[in-house]
């Protein structure tokens, strides 16, 4: 499920390219955060969905080696242990996900993207993770899921060929696709034997979640003027144009939300934004956006725009 920081940076990647473009449409720029916010679902389904996809070249590579015309004693009694692997089985059972692919129309359906699925298992097949599963006699239903665990962090997770997917299908997928992969992981590790698959959702409280990203975004640029005129007041020795533009938008994003708010704690805020930073701006603009911060919620305080609800959310 997502958390408060990947919304954060949803909002900071869609008001980066709303204030890049010349276009201050802010309906269509809400409707496409919440649409990328949306992608990380699908990421999500298709990651879970290539499991069975990559199950499907097994088998058929079974059938082909029986058609050989000199087949060996293990092209005709091949070893079934991954084909007939328990979780896989509920995996591409489960009705739930059946009918979230079709709804949303998310599928590995296509001549390159099954193309794609046929190198992926040639490569799983040669790998030691599939070898000592398929080899070291364990059939229990958690010796498969141990397995299955295994196999997609390090071959399916890992593939260069379902990176290069995702990123041609969204720019965006690629910081997505770690958080994709760890709600699969969460997935198999709760699936009980002869019950139905657990399909996460997306947001732990969605009213809640959308309410916090569509009030953030929002008011990020409602008090776009005046977060601008505080950073420039706070920066004297610094042209705004020298800032990195990343930069700014988080220190907009962070001053409006020790504004908006109230029940959120003042360092709380500080402290997301700077752990965000870390990855989205240059290597010394942590430090440079927690100074500015810092003096921003002195200078917040002050005119009496910090208020906070509940004890001890001022620190």
């Amino acid at each position: 499920m997502l958390n408060r920081r990947h919304l954060r940076i949803k909002i900071l990647q869609s008001l980066y390219a709303y204030f890049q473009s010349e276009d201050d449409n802010y309906p269509q720029a809400e409707k496409n955060l919440f649409g990328a916010i949306d992608k990380i679902y699908h990421l999500y389904i298709y990651l879970l969905l290539a499991i069975p996809e990559v199950k499907c070249f097994a088998e058929r590579k079974i059938e082909e080696n029986k058609k050989k015309i000199r087949p060996t004693e293990d092209d005709l009694n091949p070893n079934l242990k991954f084909v007939n692997n328990a979780i896989i089985q509920q995996i591409e059972t489960d009705q739930k996900l059946i009918k979230t692919s079709e709804t949303e129309k998310i599928n590995w359906i296509g001549d390159e993207k099954q193309e794609m699925f046929r190198k992926m298992f040639l490569t799983i097949r040669e790998s030691e993770t599939y070898f000592e599963h398929i080899n070291n006699g364990n059939t229990d239903f958690e010796a498969d899921k141990q397995f299955l665990i295994d196999l997609f962090k390090e071959e399916i997770a890992n593939s260069p060929l379902l990176y290069n997917f995702f990123e041609e299908e969204s720019i965006n997928w690629l910081d997505d696709i770690d958080f994709a992969c760890s709600m699969v992981l969460k997935t198999i590790k709760s699936v009980e034997e002869n019950k139905p698959l657990q399909i996460l959702d997306l947001y732990k409280d969605e009213e809640d979640e959308k309410e916090f990203t569509k009030e953030l975004f929002k008011n990020t640029i409602l008090l776009d003027k005046e977060t601008e005129a505080l950073i420039d007041d706070l920066t004297k020795n610094w042209e705004l144009d020298r800032i990195a533009k990343m930069d700014i938008i988080l220190m907009k994003m962070a001053i409006t939300e020790f504004q908006i708010f109230n029940t959120i704690p003042t360092k709380v805020t500080l402290n997301e934004y700077i752990e965000i930073s870390k990855f989205y701006s240059t290597p010394k603009s942590n430090s440079f956006i927690n100074g500015i911060l810092d003096r921003a919620i002195v200078r917040l305080n002050a005119e009496g725009k910090i208020k906070k609800i509940g004890r001890g959310l001022l620190n």
